[in-house]
């Protein structure tokens, strides 16, 4: 492997990882489409579905520590809720990610379209309101959230992703939590969910193990960054980017689907 592929996958990584850290996803929503389309305009060769699903699993397992890291003080992180949808999302990204292996490569690309489609759709319902419930007095329905979680766990297991770019919207939408204790609760239930999608596509042989080393040290180094970043940051805003950022690769993702 020449300095070229070690670059481009790092710089991947990197991007993705620091927006990561700063919107309180795992980075799948954008690695995804990133491994898939950017290597080849280099003139490196392609990953297929199966590759680009197996290096996102064991990146974002990565990238979620770095972020829950640099989130582990001021209160934002709600440990019932990181219990009750952490297990649910566990259990399903293990089915998913170890019943993936049955996929085809065009199926794995549509359940990431579906998921990527229902998360955009979510991000831009109205969430008023939600930032002004104290942190301390943050409360949801636990059957609720476990059975959403379990039905995340399952289709991002299937394309290697935590489920977090669709967690959020839930926990924003559904559960009313306010932003800053979803993006950080988030990733700590993101890096649960990452546990049971990489051991189902470690144990298929589904993980390219030389670009997913680079992306993970590109991961531990952006991931803390962006969760700074992210702190500083209007809630509103980090909505607005989240909801864009979804949107745009829903919008790339289906495009190709129907060879557009």
């Amino acid at each position: 492997m020449d300095i070229g592929f070690i670059l481009v996958i790092f710089l991947i990584g990197f991007v993705g990882s620091y927006i990561s850290g700063m919107l309180g996803i795992g980075g799948s929503i954008i690695k995804y489409p990133m491994l898939l389309y950017i290597p080849p305009l280099f003139g490196l060769a392609a990953f297929s579905a199966h590759e680009v699903s197996g290096i996102s699993a064991i990146q974002v397992f990565f990238a979620t520590i770095g972020g829950v890291w640099a989130y582990r003080k001021g209160n934002y992180l709600n440990k019932g809720l990181i219990l009750y949808m952490g297990v649910s999302i566990l259990a399903g990204s293990f089915i998913g990610g170890f019943g993936s292996r049955a996929m085809s490569e065009e199926g794995i690309n549509i359940i990431y379209g579906v998921l990527a489609l229902t998360a955009a759709v979510m991000m831009f319902i109205p969430k008023k309101g939600i930032d002004d419930i104290p942190l301390d007095q943050v409360t949801f329905n636990k059957w609720i959230a476990m059975i959403l979680s379990f039905i995340v766990g399952i289709g991002s297991g299937i394309v290697g992703a935590a489920g977090a770019f669709l967690l959020v919207p839930i926990m924003l939408v559904v559960l009313k939590i306010p932003t800053r204790m979803t993006i950080a609760s988030s990733l700590a239930i993101t890096f649960i969910s990452s546990i049971g999608a990489t051991a189902g596509k470690i144990s298929t042989g589904q993980i390219d193990y030389y670009p997913a080393a680079i992306m993970v040290i590109a991961s531990l180094i952006a991931a803390p960054l962006g969760a700074v970043a992210g702190k500083k940051m209007n809630t509103k805003y980090l909505q607005i980017i989240l909801a864009l950022l979804i949107s745009a690769t829903a919008v790339k993702i289906w495009l190709d689907i129907f060879n557009f």
